[in-house]
Order: structure tokens, then C-alpha cells, then sequence
């Protein structure tokens, strides 16, 4: 159905395995080697859990890394044994790994057991001292010996100190990979956004073909928003797997909360949302909240009802698809799929409904084609009388796309009442099939400076 691509795969870029025991320091550095945000630094022990890739460049040379979660962490044991089961897959693919240990404490028992782990490993591997300072490094040096790697290179992934040394002595190791042009392409990016527990991460493995992240029946296992990278049919793709969204009252302080923060930005930075519902719970004003967000930023939308190989009267697809249709007429050009990660059933054809949504949202509308619908809609339904006064719509153009953004200019913005936007909305909607994607309408009055178009 579709392959998990490295985009810099060709010829293959050298793969660093971040690895350790929980809150040492792990993704704070992942975040220092990528010069990123991406991973998720709580102060709270097994804060990460699954796989996590970025990409790198340092003195010409091309990297990639992957932060992994910890090991012998205090996790439900369901999720912990999937953990370590991810850390294993990371190491496996890696070129080099950086066992990460806390500079301040020194080695801990943890810390012994996974050396013991790591020593039957063939990869390169270097001892990182994180937190850690000069006067630390030459008052620890000797213990850190005692893992069985050599000499320990203390860093801090906070403030920078040692890093670079590190990827210096990581470029020794690895084989070279030249850092060559390459033609930008314009990727898809789907968040997969939900209530907990509805199959999100089920959804990504189910469209990679892996168990890429981590899937339990546990609500809110999934905390990082996880940029996956793959190609279907020839569309580069960007598939971002969230956190769970609780409704906002019960979503607690901490890891949770800074998880709902990066599934909202998620949707910002999407050209498509996947909203998942669960198929035995269709209706619930938490879904309808978060379509609603995704209405706000004007993202593309397709309510995707999952775990349908669960359904009792799976002759009743009509009938689910009516009911969601009704629950969201807020959004009624949203398209509505029923799907089976379990089964696969429907995953490929929300792939290519996606990719038809994104091009939706590219499509630019001739300024004549438009003002003609305008003109059109105008003719068969004049705007209401308001104060004594008639809005007049002078002229439109498009100013963007993705989203897709349109400019009218009225006599007068006040007379622009939300039954009418919502009117003129329609007929574009209808006259270029403008479906699955929000759009904007901005209304400004004759007298301000026209917008400049984009081309």
C-alpha cells in the first residue's frame, strides 16, 4: 500500500541511537544534535516512549538521530516491555549509540544493567555524561569506567557544553555521507488527532506497515507528537501521531498537559487532520470541540470513524454516516470514512482521499472565474437589508492557498451578517469543489488598501 521512505536514505545517512534509563537527559539532547523542539523534555521520569527521528547537518556531514525511551523504567508493565521492545528496533537500525547517564549521580544500578544489555551490542558505542561540568568530569571520570565503555564524554544538553566535541568524535566513527543537493518536493502533512484510546497509533502502523509506534489498550500512552516520514503513490507525506485530547477541564498538569499543547500545534502546522472516532461511541461534544479547532485554523478535516471491524450491524454504514454528518454539520464539507486498523479496511483509500484534500487546498482560482460566482450568487440572493442600508460585494480575489483565503470587497463590513458569509461560502464551495478543506473569507471595506496577491 504504501513504503516507509528515509528521505536520505540515498546514499544512506549514518543513524545515531540516543539510549539510556529514563530522565537523564535523553531527549533534551536529541533536541541539542537536531537543533529542534521535537521531542517532549518533561522532568518526570518515562516522559518518552516511542521512536522518535530528526536529521542533522554538522561540518558537511549529513545525520540522523532517534531518541528512544528509557529502559528499566517504572512503566505499567504492558507499556514498559513495548518500550523496551522500541529501544531494541532503534538499536538495531542505528550506526552509533550514545548511552546516555546522568553526569551529576554517577552511575546507578540501572545504569550497570543496561551496560551489561548494551555490551552484547556490535554498534559503535559512546559513554555521555549529561548535566554534567568540568569540575564533575575529572571528579567522576574513574566510575564511569566501571561501565565497561572507556572514558565518559560529559556534556550539557541544556546549555550546549561538549556537544559539539561529541558530534566531532561521532564523525570519526561513522561513515561519511556527503551532504548533497536535493530537490525540495512540497509534503503532505496529517496530523491524527482524537480523544484517547480511539486507535491513533493503531492508524500509523497500520498505514507505515510497522509497529513504528507504540499501541496499548492503555489510554494516553502516546505523549510526543511523532513526525513519521513515508511515500505514498508517489506524495511525500509527513504523519504526525498525537496525544490523546481530553476535554480541557480534565486534562491533568504536566506531561499530559504539554502533550495536548503539541496535538494542537500539530493541527496548526497540518494540511490535513485525521479526527478519529471511535466507532462504538460516535457522538461526544470532545470530538466536535476538536473539529471545531480544526474549523478555526482552516486545516483539511476528514472524520475518520475507526475500529469499524468492531461494529455489530456492519450493514449500517448509511446510517453511521448520516449520524456523523448530522453531529458535525458545522462542517459540512468534511468527508466522512469508515476504517479497520486491525483489518486495514479503508486505509488506503484515507491516504488517497488525503492526498485529493491537499490539492484542494493548493488550487488557485482565476480572478475573473471568481468574481463571475460572486456575481452569480449575488444576482440569485441579495444580501439583507440592515439599518436601512444593502451590502454590496464589490470585487473578490484569492490572496492564498493551503489555506485557501479569499478577499471581498463590500461597502461596508458591518452589513456582512454570518448567515450570508456562510452563503457566499457555499456557492464557492460548490462552484470549484472546495471539499474537505476550511477555507477563510475576509470582507474589507472599499476604502482600505487592497491586499496584495499572492502568486
Amino acid at each position: 500500500m504504501s513504503q516507509v521512505v528515509d528521505l536520505y536514505s540515498e546514499p544512506h545517512v549514518p543513524l545515531i541511537a540516543i539510549v539510556g534509563r529514563p530522565n537523564v537527559g535523553k531527549s533534551a539532547l536529541f533536541n541539542r544534535l537536531t537543533r529542534t523542539r521535537a521531542a517532549l523534555v518533561e522532568d518526570l521520569p518515562g516522559t518518552t516512549r516511542d521512536r522518535n527521528y530528526g536529521e542533522l547537518d554538522w561540518n558537511g556531514r549529513r545525520l540522523r538521530a532517534v531518541d528512544t525511551g528509557g529502559l528499566l523504567g517504572e512503566e505499567p508493565e504492558e507499556i514498559g516491555l513495548l518500550v523496551q521492545d522500541a529501544v531494541k528496533r532503534a538499536i538495531e537500525e542505528a550506526d552509533i549509540l550514545l548511552f546516555v547517564v546522568d553526569g551529576v549521580d554517577g552511575p546507578t544500578e540501572p545504569d550497570y544493567e543496561i551496560a551489561a544489555m548494551l555490551r552484547r551490542i556490535a554498534q559503535p558505542l559512546i559513554v555521555v555524561a549529561n548535566k554534567g561540568d568540568v569540575k564533575q568530569a575529572s571528579e567522576r571520570l574513574d566510575e564511569f569506567y566501571a561501565l565497561g565503555f572507556g572514558t565518559a564524554r560529559f556534556v550539557s544538553a541544556i546549555h550546549g557544553n561538549g556537544v559539539a566535541d561529541l558530534l566531532d568524535e561521532i564523525c570519526e566513527v561513522v561513515a561519511e555521507t556527503p551532504i548533497e543537493e536535493r530537490k525540495e518536493e512540497r509534503k503532505i502533512n496529517i496530523a491524527i488527532v482524537g480523544r484517547p484510546n480511539v486507535g491513533k497509533s493503531s492508524l500509523v502502523n497500520a498505514i507505515l506497515g510497522e509497529q513504528r509506534t507504540i499501541v496499548s489498550s492503555i489510554p494516553g500512552t502516546t505523549r510526543d507528537a511523532i513526525d513519521t516520514y513515508f511515500v505514498f503513490e508517489g506524495h511525500e507525506m509527513v504523519l504526525v501521531d498525537t496525544a490523546g485530547i481530553r476535554r480541557r477541564g480534565r486534562v491533568e498538569r504536566g506531561v499530559e498537559r504539554h502533550s495536548v499543547q503539541r496535538a494542537d500545534r500539530a493541527i496548526e502546522r497540518a494540511d490535513v487532520v485525521f479526527l478519529l472516532i471511535d466507532q462504538g461511541e460516535l457522538l461526544t461534544a470532545q470530538d466536535t470541540h476538536i473539529a471545531g479547532y480544526v474549523q478555526k485554523n482552516a486545516r483539511g478535516l476528514i472524520l475518520v470513524v475507526n475500529k469499524w471491524d468492531l461494529a455489530e450491524e456492519r450493514s449500517e454504514r448509511h446510517n453511521v454516516v448520516r449520524q456523523v454528518d448530522h453531529r458535525y454539520r458545522f462542517v459540512p464539507w468534511a468527508p466522512v470514512m469508515l476504517t479497520s486498523t486491525v483489518t486495514s479496511e479503508g486505509v488506503r483509500d484515507l491516504l488517497e482521499l488525503a492526498v485529493h484534500v491537499a490539492a484542494v487546498r493548493e488550487h488557485r482560482i482565476p480572478t475573473a472565474e471568481l468574481n463571475r460566482v460572486i456575481r452569480k450568487a449575488v444576482t440569485s440572493h441579495s444580501p439583507p437589508t440592515m439599518r436601512h442600508k444593502r451590502l454590496k460585494v464589490l470585487y473578490a480575489t484569492q490572496a492564498e492557498v493551503a489555506p485557501p483565503t479569499f478577499v471581498l470587497f463590500v461597502n461596508d463590513t458591518s452589513l456582512v451578517h454570518f448567515s450570508y458569509r456562510r452563503y457566499l461560502e457555499n456557492q464557492l464551495r460548490e462552484a470549484f469543489e472546495l471539499d474537505g478543506t476550511g477555507i477563510r473569507m475576509i470582507f474589507r471595506n472599499r476604502s482600505e488598501d487592497r491586499v496584495e496577491v499572492s502568486v
